[in-house]
């Protein structure tokens, strides 16, 4: 990992901290995260291109959140959110049953400043594939720190960590390595993330897994069951 993506990830990871202590989960804060980056991103998109259609509708778009603080901007979060989700195409998908998660205003304030203060267009596709991994990471990390040996947990990942290489490739890998996954659930679409994207649940135990020759090249045991939801 870059020492850019590294100082980003203990960044949005301690504010995560932060957060946990007012209730809001791991998840919750990762889909917060991915609705405001969206925000920022198709507004230096809008300021890099002026003469392309802006993504997001005036009064609905990053400049309009970040100019207000205290309970009109975690009311015109909300609205933003409802909006966007009842949109068609694109947006629709994304923001589709989307909520807000963060209800103290000055920790929402701080989250929207936070990303304000990085140019995440001008980052390369290393340091975001980074970003995202050592995100993930650091909730591998967390769940292991709570469990005891033998101690069992479900871990939600989204589908990319099963099949996909990069950074999806290396959370998986870890995973396996640092827990027994003995079970393996396939969600449908829209539980826990976004339309479209598919969740997973990982069933693990707080021990290291047995070398066993049923192990395949994706590192998944042959006698691990997987169970697919419709």
């Amino acid at each position: 990992m870059t020492n850019d993506a590294a100082a980003l990830v203990q960044k949005f990871w301690n504010f995560c901290n932060v957060l946990r202590d007012d209730g809001v989960s791991y998840g919750d804060y990762v889909e917060q995260l991915t609705y405001l980056l969206f925000l920022k991103m198709a507004e230096e998109q809008k300021l890099a291109f002026p003469q392309r259609p802006a993504l997001i509708p005036p009064g609905l778009d990053w400049e309009s959140l970040k100019a207000l603080d205290g309970d009109a901007l975690e009311t015109h979060y909300r609205h933003i959110l409802t909006t966007l989700g009842k949109g068609e195409g694109l947006l629709g998908l994304i923001f589709r049953k989307s909520q807000n998660k963060m209800h103290d205003p000055a920790k929402l304030k701080r989250l929207v400043s936070l990303i304000d203060q990085e140019m995440w267009s001008a980052l390369n596709a290393d340091v975001k594939s980074d970003l995202y991994e050592g995100l993930l990471e650091k909730n591998a990390q967390h769940v292991k720190t709570l469990l005891k040996i033998h101690g069992r947990a479900a871990v939600v990942v989204p589908d990319n960590v099963l099949f996909e290489g990069g950074a999806g490739e290396t959370i998986r890998r870890k995973l396996l390595a640092a827990y027994d996954v003995h079970t393996l659930l396939r969600l449908p679409t829209g539980i826990f993330y976004s339309q479209g994207v598919k969740a997973n649940v990982f069933f693990v135990t707080a021990s290291p897994p047995a070398k066993s020759p049923g192990r395949t090249s994706s590192g998944f045991t042959t006698f691990a069951p997987m169970c697919t939801l419709p």
